[in-house]
């Protein structure tokens, strides 16, 4: 396994697991699946050697933390486990309960990343890193990220601390290619890390879905997967599938192949089985010639789904509840 080193972390694994669909109903997989499958899965990713997990106490109102902790079991105390507080009333003294509520549904005395889950649109950063700095001087967390920030407000979130916001968490893919603009070579020059949650774009990627094939669960509300943007994506996917042959691999190997190219990345793929994980971690062991990810993203950024980026966005601000 690939690994990153980061401040106050570590040694990350450069292929995580993301973690919102162990809690959360909507995503239609059952209780079998919480029960047992995400159980066999966070062994097996243990296995493999991924030392980054990522969940939010908003996961399933805290089902999700409380199913990763149980999965995680002796060895929670040995890779670094990740969560975020919801900041809709950022103050120190419920961002300190929340973080004790995390903990334990856990099962850890101590959260290595606690990560602030989106900007509060109203309330400056001075205000919102007060809780996280008396955390981190208490010693309940072992370092502070954020989510959705863009670079301006991770600067001033990091200014506000004190000490480095050591994370940003953002969609980030051949999809949504924004954080590789400024984000990137700003995380790269400062030593800080890039979380890419939806990097493969719900399965957009894995090549699986055309316009007469298209998800039932929730993603048929993700404008990625209306016919047009589906058709518009087929070029993107010819030349993952391309670049894969030349690798024995997978479109959306390739996919997270190329997010990982970038020194500060760490993708966070979900995994809705075991085999999907061993197929999403073996992507740390492909290496792009510069030429296959000069293709890659050029055929990247001559992708533009239509109202996809803005409306997506609009979907997942919802879900997490800005």
């Amino acid at each position: 396994m690939r690994t990153v080193e980061v401040d106050s972390l570590g040694e990350i694994s450069k292929v995580g697991l993301g973690t919102w669909q162990f809690g959360s109903r909507e995503w239609g997989y059952g209780e079998r699946y919480a029960t047992a499958e995400a159980q066999a899965i966070v062994r097996r990713a243990l296995d493999l050697g991924v030392t980054l997990f990522d969940t939010a106490e908003v996961y399933g109102f805290g089902r999700g933390e409380r199913i990763l902790g149980k999965a995680l079991g002796a060895e929670r105390g040995t890779v670094t486990v990740a969560t975020k507080v919801t900041p809709v009333a950022p103050v120190p003294a419920l961002v300190r309960r929340a973080a004790r509520g995390s903990a334990k549904r856990l099962g850890v005395d101590r959260i290595p990343l606690y990560q602030v889950h989106f900007p509060n649109p109203v309330v400056p950063d001075a205000v919102v890193m007060q809780g996280p700095k008396q955390l981190l001087a208490d010693g309940l967390v072992g370092a502070v990220g954020v989510s959705n920030y863009s670079l301006r407000r991770w600067i001033a979130a990091e200014q506000a601390l004190g000490s480095p916001v050591v994370s940003n968490q953002v969609h980030f893919s051949l999809g949504h290619l924004r954080p590789l603009w400024e984000l990137v070579p700003w995380a790269t020059d400062n030593r800080r890390l890039v979380l890419a949650y939806s990097p493969l774009e719900q399965g957009l990627l894995a090549g699986t879905y055309d316009e007469n094939h298209r998800p039932r669960d929730l993603r048929a509300t993700n404008p990625l997967f209306l016919p047009e943007n589906l058709r518009l994506a087929e070029p993107l996917l010819r030349t993952l599938r391309e670049v894969g042959a030349a690798h024995d691999a997978k479109p959306a190997q390739v996919a997270l192949t190329w997010l990982m190219h970038h020194e500060p990345v760490v993708a966070i793929p979900g995994a809705h089985s075991v085999e999907q994980l061993e197929s999403n971690v073996a992507a740390a062991e492909i290496t792009l010639a510069d030429d296959e990810y000069e293709a890659v993203t050029d055929a990247a950024r001559a992708f533009r789904p239509e109202g996809g980026a803005a409306a997506y966005g609009k979907i997942v601000r919802g879900r997490i509840g800005l």
